[in-house]
Order: structure tokens, then C-alpha cells, then sequence
């Protein structure tokens, strides 16, 4: 005799929260590490892999953020325009001179969030305040 019982797996929908990090004396990657993990939802007990949590990280003080001067003059961003000769360059302290701490900051957290359709809809909810 063989019982048939229907599986039902319900998933509850997760409430907003939000990380805040404090970025004062501390270096720009293990901000950036931080950031990331909790965009990625790793820290909620909702995670999944396949789902954007409405997980919101706001950093502040990034402008106190200990950047050693090796860094801001070693460190250089390249992207290609798509034009023949198009590789264009500008090193970090550059980057903070015409754009600003905050898009540092962002580039370096995008950099470690995985590269799939998650990643735009994870990036919206990171907050930089200088």
C-alpha cells in the first residue's frame, strides 16, 4: 500500500534590513570585503543563492579610511572605450580627485560581488557617505 503525501516548501519573504559600517581608521578592502558579504545576503538567515536579499549597507566615514600613498599612486583603474586606442587609465588618486572617495569604494565592493544578474540589483543597495 503506498501513501501519497504532497511536499510543500514555503518560503517566507525576508524583512529590509540594514548593515551600517563604520569605515574610520580601517583599510579600503576589508570595508570592501565587509560590505560585500552583506550585500550578498550571507549574513541572513533568508540567504540564497539565487535571490537578491533587500539587504541595504550603508558605509560611513569613507573619507577617514586609512589609504597609505602607495596605494592611491599604485593602484590604477583601466577600462577600454570600445574605439581602436581606447584603453584609458587613471590611478586612485586620481579617481578620488575627479570622482570622488564614495566611487572608489563602490568599484572595490562590485569587484567582489559575482558576476551574474544578482550583481546590479545587489550594487543598488550600497550607501557611501564620504
Amino acid at each position: 500500500m503506498h501513501i501519497s503525501t504532497t511536499m510543500t516548501t514555503r518560503i517566507t519573504k525576508p524583512e529590509p534590513t540594514t548593515h551600517t559600517i563604520d569605515a574610520t581608521d580601517r583599510t579600503l578592502g576589508r570595508v570592501a570585503s565587509e560590505a560585500a558579504h552583506a550585500l550578498l545576503g550571507k549574513r541572513s538567515v533568508h540567504f540564497a543563492k539565487n535571490m537578491a536579499l533587500p539587504v541595504t549597507v550603508v558605509i560611513e566615514n569613507a573619507s577617514k579610511m586609512h589609504l597609505p600613498s602607495t596605494r592611491t599612486k599604485g593602484k590604477v583603474y583601466t577600462h577600454y572605450t570600445g574605439f581602436p586606442g581606447g584603453l584609458r587609465s587613471m590611478d586612485m588618486e586620481e579617481m578620488i580627485a575627479k570622482k570622488g572617495i564614495e566611487e572608489v569604494v563602490k568599484k572595490t565592493v562590485d569587484g567582489m560581488i559575482p558576476r551574474n544578474r544578482l550583481r546590479a540589483p545587489r550594487m543598488k543597495n550600497l550607501i557611501v557617505h564620504a
